[in-house]
Order: C-alpha cells, then sequence, then structure tokens
C-alpha cells in the first residue's frame, strides 16, 4: 500500500515534493532512514537475494551506515534487536524555505498533502492516518476561540441576567435592574475600547487573550455592585448630587485600591521577572483592559448612577421609568398592579433587614468548624502543591478535536519508548586521543542508544588492532584520511569540525557532536526534565566542556521555572502591597490581612487545580496571576470595613463589615461563577483549563471572604482596644452612625440627639 504524495498547485504551476524537498550534499531529498531500509529490502525480495535484517533502535543499512529509527516505527515487537512486527509507522518530508514565494508554496503544499491524506483515509478507513504540520499547531491553538464565541455570548446573556436580578429588589422605586446591564455594557464597552487599542497598534490575537473578558468581568461587577451597595446606604432626605458624592467618597479609596493590585501583578508578570511570552502578552493586554475598565467605572456607571438616583428621586418606576403613584391612589387597582407599583415612601417608617449570616457565621459555636473547614482547605492544597506537575505538552493548548491531539495521542501511543534526540555538543578542543578522555566520554554516553563518531572510531581501529591511544597526529590523520573516508562513515564528516593549526600542522579536531537516546516509560516528561538535570550538573563538572540540546528542552526550559512563577509574583505583590500601604494613608492591618489572604487564595487554587487534573501550562500560570487580583476584588471592602470599624468587640466589626460588604462580594462570585459555565463546555484542552483554574479562583475566594475571614478576624489580632478615643469624641462618633443607619429621621432630629 503507498500514500501518494501530492503536488501543489502555484502560479500555474505543479510544484512536486522533488523540487520543494530539502536537498542533501549530493542534492538528494532527504528522507527518512527507514525508507531506505525498506527500498532495501523490497529491492531484495525482488532480485531473489537474502534479505537484510532489520534491528530496531538502530538498524544498520546496505552501505553499512549505523541509522536510528527508533522514532520511525513504533509498536514493534521484536526477536532480539530483529524486528518482527511494528504497528505504527511516523515518516517525516522536509520542505525548504527559502524566501516568501517558497514558503507559501510549501504551505499550500502542506494543505494539498493533508487533503490527499483524507481521502486515502476514506479509501482505507482501518488505516489511522495522523498528519500534522508546520502551520497545525498554530491552527489548532487559534481554533480555541472560534469555539468559544458562541459560549462567550451565552457567558454573557447568562450574566446579564443574574446581574438584572442582583440590582433588583421588592421596591419597585429603589430596584435598579438597568444598573445590572448597565454594568456589563460598561464592561463590554471597556473590552471594545481595548481591543480597539489593540488592532491600532498592531498587536495579534491569540487564545489566551480568551481570559481577559473574565478579569474585566470579576472587576467591573465589583466596582458596579459596591458603588450600588453604598448607593442604598446613604440617606435618601439627600440631594442626587450629596448621595453621589457619598458614594465616590465610600467606594474610591477601596475600588482605586483593588485596581492598583490588578495591575501591579499583571504589571510585575508582564516585566522581565516572568520568563514567557505568552504571559506577558497576556499581562499587558489584561492590564490595559482593566485600566479602560476602571475609568468606564467612574465616568459610564457613575453618569448612569446618577440618573437612576433621579429616578428613584421623582419616584419613578425602576424598570419602566414612570411615575408610582401615591397609596391612596393604588387601592382602586388590581392586585397585579398593585403588586407591580409597590414601593415605600419616605413618610412611611422602615423596617431594617435582619442580618442573619453575620450572627451565624460569628457564632461561638459554628466558628470551630469554620477553623476545622480552614484546616482541611490547607491540607488539601498542600497535598496538590506537593504534587504539581510542569505542563509541557503543546497539544494541551489546542481544541481537542484537533489533529494536533491526534497526533500528539499516536505518538505518545506508539512512540513513547524513546527519548527525542538529545545532542551531544562537545564545543571546545579536547584531547580525543587520550585515554582517559576516551573513558569519560563513553562513560557519559553508557545506558544511552548512541549514533556516536567516537565510539566508531575507536571500534575502527580496533578491527585494525591499532591502538586507540595514540599521538595527537597519528590520531587526528587517520581520523582524516582514512576513518571519514569510508563510505559507511562519511555521514560522520558533518558531526566534526576541524581547525586548522599553525606552522602547517595536521588540523585538530575544534568541536564535535554525538547522539543520545534514552529509553523512557510511560512517564516520559518527567524522566526528560530529570534527564535534562543530570547532563547539565554533569557538564559543569566534567573536564570535557559539552552542551546537551534538543529542540523540546527549549520547551521544558520554559516551564521549568513556572512551578514558583506563581508564588513568586504573590510573594512580590504583597511585598509591594505591604509598601505601598505605609506611604499612603491605610490601615497597616487591611494591608497585612490582604496580603495573608491573597496568599491564601493563590495556595489553594493552585493546590486544587492540580487535585482536578490541570497541569501548570501557560494558562493555568495566566489564571494564578489574575486569582490575584479577583481574591483581593472580594476580600478587600471586608477587609477596610473591618478596619474601619468601631465597638465593643471584634465580632461587632465582622457583622458591620458582612452588612455592608457581604452582599455585593456574593453578587460579585454568583454573577462571575455564573458566566463560566458556558465556557465549561467548549470542547477545547485551552477553555476547560482556564474554566477548571477560573472556578476554583471564585470557590476559594468566596470560602475566604464568606467563612475563613468573618471567622478569623473574630479572635485574631487586633486587640479590643484599638481605636480607643476620648469620651467626647467617641460621643460625636456614635451620633454620626445614629445618622447614617437610620435613614428616615430628618437633620432636625439627629442634632436633638
Amino acid at each position: 500500500m503507498q500514500v501518494p504524495v501530492p503536488a501543489a498547485g502555484f502560479n500555474n504551476f505543479n510544484y512536486s515534493f522533488s523540487y520543494l524537498c530539502l536537498p542533501d550534499d549530493k542534492n538528494v531529498c532527504i528522507i527518512d532512514d527507514i525508507i531506505r531500509a525498506m527500498e532495501e529490502i523490497q529491492s531484495a525480495r525482488v532480485s531473489n537475494r537474502s534479505v537484510p535484517v532489520l534491528q530496531y533502535p538502530i538498524t544498520q543499512l546496505a552501505d553499512g551506515r549505523q541509522a536510528y529509527i527508533g522514532h520511525q516505527l513504533g509498536g514493534v515487537q521484536s526477536w532480539g534487536p530483529r524486528v518482527r512486527s511494528a504497528r505504527a509507522l511516523q515518516l517525516t518530508y522536509y520542505l525548504q524555505a527559502r524566501g516568501d514565494m517558497m514558503d507559501r508554496v510549501a504551505s499550500q503544499w502542506e494543505k494539498s498533502f493533508c487533503a490527499e491524506l483524507q481521502h486515502f483515509a476514506a479509501l482505507h478507513p482501518k488505516l489511522g492516518l495522523y498528519p500534522s504540520t508546520s502551520s497545525s499547531l498554530r491552527t489548532d491553538f487559534q481554533f480555541s476561540s472560534v469555539l468559544a464565541r458562541r459560549p462567550l455570548l451565552a457567558s454573557l446573556g447568562v450574566c446579564g441576567v443574574l446581574a438584572v436580578l442582583c440590582c433588583s429588589m421588592r421596591d419597585c422605586v429603589r430596584s435598579k435592574p438597568w444598573l445590572g446591564l448597565l454594568a456589563l455594557l460598561s464592561v463590554t464597552l471597556s473590552g471594545l475600547t481595548a481591543a480597539g487599542i489593540l488592532n491600532l497598534t498592531g498587536a495579534t490575537y491569540n487564545s489566551t487573550y480568551l481570559g481577559i473578558p473574565f478579569v474585566m468581568l470579576g472587576h467591573g461587577l465589583f466596582g458596579s455592585f459596591e458603588m450600588l451597595s453604598s448607593w442604598r446606604r446613604t440617606r435618601e432626605d439627600q440631594h442626587v448630587k450629596e448621595r453621589v458624592a457619598s458614594v465616590f467618597e465610600d467606594v474610591m479609596l477601596r475600588f482605586s485600591g483593588s485596581t492598583m493590585i490588578h495591575l501591579m501583578t499583571l504589571g510585575l508578570a508582564a516585566s522581565p521577572l516572568t520568563n514567557m511570552e505568552a504571559v506577558r502578552l497576556f499581562c499587558r493586554t489584561a492590564a490595559l483592559a482593566v485600566t479602560i475598565s476602571y475609568v468606564y467605572m467612574l465616568s459610564f456607571y457613575g453618569s448612569c448612577l446618577v440618573f437612576t438616583g433621579y429616578l428613584e428621586t421623582g419616584y419613578r418606576h425602576g424598570c419602566f421609568c414612570r411615575r408610582v403613584p401615591k397609596p391612596d391612589r393604588l387601592d382602586s387597582k388590581p392586585a397585579w398592579y398593585r403588586c407591580l407599583m409597590y414601593t415605600r415612601y419616605q413618610d412611611e417608617a422602615q423596617t431594617n433587614p435582619p442580618h442573619c449570616f453575620g450572627d451565624w457565621i460569628t457564632n461561638t459555636y459554628v466558628k470551630p468548624f469554620v477553623v476545622l473547614l480552614y484546616l482541611v482547605y490547607i491540607s488539601f492544597g498542600l497535598m496538590g502543591f506537593l504534587q504539581v506537575t510542569q505542563g509541557s505538552d503543546p497539544s494541551a493548548l489546542v481544541a481537542m478535536d484537533t489533529a494536533t491531539v491526534s497526533y500528539t495521542r499516536a505518538q505518545q501511543r506508539y512512540f513513547s519508548s524513546y527519548s527525542p534526540v538529545i545532542g551531544f555538543y562537545i564545543y571546545e578542543s579536547a584531547p580525543y586521543w587520550n585515554a582517559s578522555v576516551q573513558r569519560d566520554l563513553l562513560e557519559y554516553a553508557k545506558g544511552f542508544q548512541r549514533i556516536s563518531w567516537l565510539e566508531a572510531y575507536l571500534n575502527y581501529l580496533a578491527d585494525r588492532n591499532q591502538s586507540t591511544s595514540q599521538p595527537r597526529e597519528n590520531f587526528t590523520r587517520t581520523l582524516r584520511h582514512a576513518f571519514l573516508h569510508q563510505p559507511q562513515f562519511a555521514h560522520f564528516a558533518d558531526d566534526i569540525i576541524f581547525a586548522e593549526r599553525g606552522q602547517g600542522g595536521e588540523p585538530d579536531v575544534a568541536a564535535s557532536r554525538i547522539f543520545l537516546v534514552a529509553k523512557t516509560t510511560e512517564n516520559k516528561r518527567e524522566e526528560m526534565s530529570v534527564l535534562l538535570d543530570t547532563l547539565r550538573r554533569l557538564s559543569l563538572t566534567s573536564r570535557v566542556r559539552f552542551l546537551i540540546f534538543n529542540p523540546s528542552f527549549v520547551y521544558l526550559d520554559r516551564y521549568a521555572a513556572a512551578v514558583s512563577s506563581p508564588l513568586r509574583h504573590s510573594l512580590l505583590a504583597v511585598l509591594f502591597l505591604l509598601g505601598l500601604s505605609s506611604l499612603a494613608v491605610v490601615e497597616p492591618l487591611v494591608s497585612v490581612w490582604l496580603g495573608l489572604t491573597l496568599l491564601s487564595v493563590q495556595f489553594g487554587v493552585l493546590g486544587f487545580m492540580t487535585l482536578w487534573g490541570v497541569e501548570l501550562d501557560c494558562m493555568s500560570v495566566l489564571c494564578l496571576i489574575s486569582a490575584l487580583g479577583h481574591s483581593a476584588d472580594c476580600s478587600a471592602p471586608l477587609l477596610c470595613g473591618f478596619a474601619s470599624g468601631r465597638g465593643d468587640s471584634r465580632t461587632r466589626w465582622v457583622r458591620v463589615a458582612l452588612e455592608q460588604h457581604g452582599v455585593p462580594s456574593l453578587q460579585t462570585l454568583i454573577c462571575y461563577s455564573a458566566a463560566l459555565l458556558p465556557v465549561g463546555s467548549v470542547r477545547s484542552n485551552l477553555t476547560r483549563t482556564l474554566f477548571r483554574c477560573l472556578t476554583l479562583t471564585a470557590g476559594c475566594s468566596a470560602l475566604h471572604t464568606l467563612a475563613f475571614l468573618p471567622t478569623l478576624l473574630t479572635f485574631l489580632p487586633p486587640s479590643k482596644s484599638r481605636g480607643h478615643r476620648p469620651d467626647g469624641e467617641g460621643q460625636r462618633q456614635e451620633v454620626e452612625c445614629v445618622e447614617m443607619n437610620d435613614s428616615t429621621r430628618v437633620v432636625d432630629q439627629i442634632t436633638t440627639v
């Protein structure tokens, strides 16, 4: 059975593989050694000669050359070194790229090749064909964005519905459903503005940017719900301008501080401290989007809040904007109309709803269970943290039903017995004729499948009864003029570089290379990482200066620091936070507790995502970086309210903080979590990682904001005596509290008090 190799049509000319192939020194197309071996076997059968033995993983060709075929035959069953059968065959076609036109022709040839394979697979359904081209990874990586378009629109719709419900009340005048949609519109407009700026600056889009809308959504919803909650705490007898001024006075510091934390963490990740370009690009774009979202919230959404405030002052319906009649005029209306137009006028008595959750979570009998839950949280987080693995598989960032995933699975199934070919480069002149140096180099390569010119040359000398330890001139002369002129050893000339010596002496071996392949098991990636570290440590202590390289090492090195990168950024963010709090007028208690909360959330997300099967790849690192800002959005208002509280006990401070900031944080978490649900249905490894990491971020932030912090703050520092003031000042503070809490009293009554 033969697979036809197609020809690519371009400019009315068909380019075949023989024209596009990469030639060798003899101007012959470079093909895989397994093809040459199979051609030799077929030729021997046709001419009724003895069939050459095909060995695995290193076989010998007809010209005497040894060839490594471990990555070309898969699922091999053998009798000793002799191949009995193989279940998979991997072929590589090497194309040349000599300019833009040749690149376009080669790209067209690859498309024609894949189309021909699909047609061939349809004719032979029992044969599995898995093509992979130079553009497959890029195409399949960007395909995640195409698959996520409709789920992102569904996320926007679900979040809009919940935002409307969160802004609605039984009171039709004080209900503000439009503010929920306007908050979402503000986030959308800021995202479009950021995208427009990126397009104008010539930036390119990639699928990792799918996480940016959720960074903006969490931050924007936090600001909008905090402003709405602060508005509802203002006195209704005040003018709209005064109420809006009170809202900005109350929210501005918290919202600006949260934005600063976002920009600080994203800025650190976008700096040269990060060694992944994808992370730097994401964080730069996310920082721009968060900055624009901050401006939109304070300008556009603030203006919308003013408009709805005038509607409330005029007793107009929060949804239909028409004036609500007085209660005496509603008595004659139908029941559905009275229910739709229900409101409470200012002269009616107001009953404050009970805050059951704050009393329950700070109950003495509940606190031990919450502390136990936090210990369980830390235990499972630590268990996952100790099992963190590096996600060095590129197929983990592409859509699921793609050629890249199918090719990677087939390669892992049939071709995982051996590691990638490792280049062992000796980059300085070494005394190869010295017996001790020869022993060291042979010892380094021991245990590997190897293609080594030095080992072949030493065997060549031994077969001719010559000593392997010769003077330099004799050793080099025999190598150049005898060994490399043998047909079976001529290909080793590409592995040796000679340098001329002065005074017409025999050239020295200035540099050389050998190729090593290690036997691996199912944990191929972990074994490669250990092997890489071992060989690198050996290169530092060896007297022969060498380095090792494989193109896959670049990818491994990129993620070698990924395990510590999120925690390093967390620690730097906390240190910056403490430094800024010492310069600004910020309560030091807020900075300390906020820093501890950020570290705890980051630690939990990192541990639980490992237990959920998420590896530490590019996407998960981005989610961990954005988790710092999201956890700050949820917990910072609670900590600010607690630190500014005045009362007889810490429990009272926590209850007041939960009354003021617990509901906005819960609304933000509900809308944010619901927006993530449609993304979890996308058949893409990238979006699956995004969904799991952001879901864990929302869950861990909710636990800290609504359970852990309210409980721990009741019995941990500061002491009860913090903020003690003289009696007169304390009385004035008490009067101010009465004035703010009871909005039905007029100013004259407060003055009398």
